[in-house]
């Protein structure tokens, strides 16, 4: 047996007793399967599934999801980030309904609005047993430590290097097995910090163990500088109705509500005090590092707004998609008026 079947063999069989139970495991729904695929780009298991459950009940099948509106798809995804994931799951969605039945390929898959090779691989393999390899962040690192390549992952060449590695490990018949043995194996085992080297399946033919080299494998090029930002909020309260906007395509958090908002720029007069709930708030996106300042304005008469502002019932506000930061400053306000 060649090493590549020898270490294949070994993440399989350590796949049937170590494999984590996740409810979209088991099922022949490739839908269900590529709601979980865009969620859990987001985040961890442990809150991912909670999203999938939430998600699959409001929109149990393709049809239901591409029926909906943005605005409840973008309610359903609220405090995920990355939006723009949401809004094309959203319009993929409604590419197969036109299309008339879910695609069974790679390259069916990969044609869908905002499916990458990574997404495409993971449903063409688990929903329809395509003997295609899905090459994740986890997939980088095990391979990276077993074959002590140290080619950056980050690097149009470092991914191709790993895709044709990983595909050459991909037996024809069990390729839904293995991918998902490759990314528990990776989440649970070959750990970024701490993995458990000692009762590795593969730890005798591991490179990295044996050239001590654990700690520096996977290799990343240098990530690109944290841009900073500081944005004032203003939540305007008149009669219980508050004011908020739908912001932008162009920047972050496109078709999301929120209050008034300023950056860089001067607090706007609405004839009255502002008063100042929180400061500096911090919250981290990719690349970008946003500090918060939040006041709260009462005014007596109702204040002109900027053409793209509208009044909305207090009490409805928290069926409007918002970002999480929003959502985290107007909880405050709560907590602050108790």
């Amino acid at each position: 047996m060649s090493e590549q079947s020898t270490f294949t063999a070994s993440l399989l069989k350590w796949f049937v007793t170590h494999g984590r139970e996740l409810p979209w495991r088991g099922i022949d729904d490739p839908y269900g399967i590529w709601v979980s695929e865009i969620i859990l780009q987001q985040t961890r298991i442990e809150q991912g599934r909670d999203y999938w459950h939430r998600f699959m009940e409001r929109f149990p099948t393709v049809e239901a999801l591409a029926a909906a509106s943005e605005d409840e798809v973008l309610r359903q995804w609220q405090g995920l980030g990355y939006y723009s994931r949401a809004r094309n799951m959203h319009a993929a969605a409604r590419q197969i309904v036109d299309q008339g039945a879910f695609p069974s390929t790679f390259d069916g898959l990969r044609a869908l609005k905002g499916v990458g090779d990574y997404t495409a691989a993971a449903v063409a393999s688990m929903a329809f047993g395509v003997p295609v390899a899905a090459v994740d962040g986890n997939v980088y690192r095990v391979l990276a430590r077993h074959y002590g390549i140290d080619q950056p992952i980050n690097t149009t060449a470092g991914k191709r290097t790993f895709w044709l590695m990983a595909q050459e490990l991909v037996p024809e018949r069990e390729a839904s097995a293995f991918n998902q043995a490759m990314m528990d194996f990776g989440a649970i085992w070959c750990t970024p910090r701490s993995p458990r080297c000692i009762d590795c399946p593969v730890a005798e033919t591991c490179v990295a163990l044996r050239t001590g080299r654990v700690a520096q494998l996977p290799v990343k090029e240098k990530k690109v500088k944290v841009q900073q930002r500081r944005f004032s909020y203003v939540y305007i309260r008149h009669g219980g109705m508050v004011a908020l906007r739908r912001r932008p395509a162009g920047d972050i958090w496109q078709g999301l509500w929120e209050p008034l908002m300023v950056e860089a720029a001067p607090l706007p007069d609405l004839g009255c005090p502002l008063t100042l709930v929180a400061s500096g708030v911090k919250h981290v996106l990719t690349h970008r590092v946003l500090y918060a300042d939040f006041y709260l304005a009462e005014p007596d008469v109702r204040p002109a707004l900027p053409p793209d502002y509208c009044w909305i019932a207090e009490d409805e506000v928290i069926n409007y998609a918002r970002p999480r930061l929003v959502v985290k400053l107007t909880d405050l306000l709560s907590t602050a008026s108790r």
